[in-house]
């Protein structure tokens, strides 16, 4: 029962940081009420920093954080997405459950160490190595379900349709072996996650492009969702050799594709969508779908630059997603994104909208906590009555906080600060980090002592 008031000098509430703000958690948890300007009640713990919503990460691939550091040299050749990813893969046909769930530990802790407080796991690493059934087909989910309950993580898992190697092809190549799924075993596994009364846990589904699974296998998954509320993510257009591949497979560009021949509604969240005309913008917005960017990764994999103002100005929802986890932590993540716009339009501040909002930081901020709901299978994320009760007490004393006026924290947050910026991390009413570290510090340890252990075996 978690029943409790704190009370915060400072809070972002309603887009802005407001004074004097009582918080009430109610017995799941959840934001009971949120009062600005009502002085601290006696006996209700002072918050010992400005209180700010976490955020959602809605892509990732837990797996992939072993890869991380791993893949950052070119010994001949050109170095692109497909090379990286045919290395990648040599890590994927050798993880085990109990190696992911060390992998996924480590991770999760990272995540919240960077001011997420809920993971979208992008799932598609199902079988044995020698792409053969588990006895039970789920152990790869129950090791991240696991890991993200080891360290108070929100847990949202994706199972993923993964049926083709490319466009016209009649399967997948030998070294996908361990991806190999239809729609009626995603959406049992999606079932069966959602009905196992973990806490923290829910379930959506995931198609894994429009490369891998042809319309048949679409439309069955569509109707398998019915009008149901799941979240249904998919990549698309991170490449523009999928363009190319896309436009001759069908004619049309791949979210024109989408839009025209599967009819994408709110439920639907594009991952990347980095390569995008003005016309697709359009269709996505009249779709309701939202878009998932990952600065990061879209960064060190040389995807290319999405139309930040174009997603922006069409009103379309958008989120954050770590994905290959070479960076993990929201802030970095709006950094990258704006400056890669700032890069490559050769101006400053793209993403401000004078008149409205004149923080860079804030704008991006307050986007991606919107956007952060839906993707995770919610209704709600923030400060506001009704939503999970997770958010963060910022340190102003940290390095590129201190001396900041209240107004600016966030930008300096986004823009200027290094290393841990963070008192503490809420998640469900209940404190999981102090100063960086999980309250039960051996634990951490641990966690790290399994990932350094994985890692000796894995390189």
């Amino acid at each position: 029962m978690i029943n409790k008031t704190f009370w915060a000098e400072l809070a972002w509430v309603d887009g802005r940081w407001q004074r004097d703000v009582r918080l009430t958690v109610d017995a799941r948890g959840h934001w009971q009420e949120i009062a600005v300007g009502a002085p601290r009640p006696e006996g209700v713990e002072a918050l010992p920093g400005p209180v700010l919503p976490s955020l959602v990460d809605t892509h990732s691939h837990a797996f992939q954080r072993a890869f991380a550091g791993l893949a950052e040299r070119r010994k001949s050749g050109d170095d692109d997405f497909w090379s990286w990813r045919d290395r990648m893969y040599g890590l994927a046909l050798r993880v085990t459950p109990a190696q992911l769930q060390a992998i996924a530990s480590q991770l999760y802790l990272e995540l919240l160490q960077g001011g997420y407080t809920q993971v979208c796991e992008f799932h598609y690493l199902q079988h044995q190595p020698d792409g053969s059934a588990y006895p039970d087909e789920l152990a790869m989910s129950w090791a991240l379900a696991d890991a993200a309950h080891s360290v108070g993580l929100g847990l949202t898992l994706l199972p993923v349709l993964y049926a083709r190697a490319g466009f016209g092809q009649a399967g997948l190549r030998e070294d996908q072996r361990r991806f190999r799924t239809d729609a009626a075993w995603v959406w049992q596994a999606s079932q069966r996650i959602n009905t196992a009364g973990r806490p923290l846990l829910n379930a959506g589904v995931a198609l894994h492009s429009l490369r891998a699974a042809n319309a048949d296998d679409i439309a069955q998954l569509q109707a398998l969702l019915g009008d149901g509320d799941v979240p249904l993510h998919i990549h698309i257009a991170e490449q523009m050799q999928e363009v190319r591949d896309c436009l001759a497979h069908s004619g049309q560009r791949p979210m024109e594709y989408l839009c025209n021949t599967f009819k994408p509604d709110a439920r639907w969240h594009l991952v990347h969508a980095t390569h995008s005309t003005r016309k697709e913008i359009e269709q996505v917005a009249q779709a309701g779908a939202s878009v998932v960017i990952c600065p990061g990764t879209e960064g060190n994999l040389g995807d290319g630059l999405c139309d930040l103002p174009g997603w922006l100005s069409a009103g379309v929802p958008i989120s954050l997603g770590s994905d290959s986890h070479v960076t993990r932590a929201w802030g970095e993540e709006l950094r990258w994104l704006e400056y890669g716009q700032r890069l490559g339009l050769q101006q400053r501040n793209v993403a401000a909208l004078p008149g409205h909002q004149p923080s860079t930081a804030a704008r991006l901020f307050e986007a991606v906590r919107a956007g952060s709901a839906a993707p995770a299978g919610f209704k709600q994320w923030g400060l506001q009555a009704g939503a999970r009760a997770d958010f963060l007490v910022l340190d102003r004393r940290a390095s590129g906080l201190l001396g900041l006026p209240a107004d600016y924290l966030l930008d300096g947050l986004v823009f200027a600060a290094q290393g841990q910026v963070l008192r503490a991390v809420f998640v469900a009413g209940k404190q999981v980090l102090q100063d960086g570290r999980l309250l039960d510090a051996q634990r951490g340890t641990q966690l790290a002592q399994a990932f350094e252990a994985v890692m000796q075996d894995l390189c």
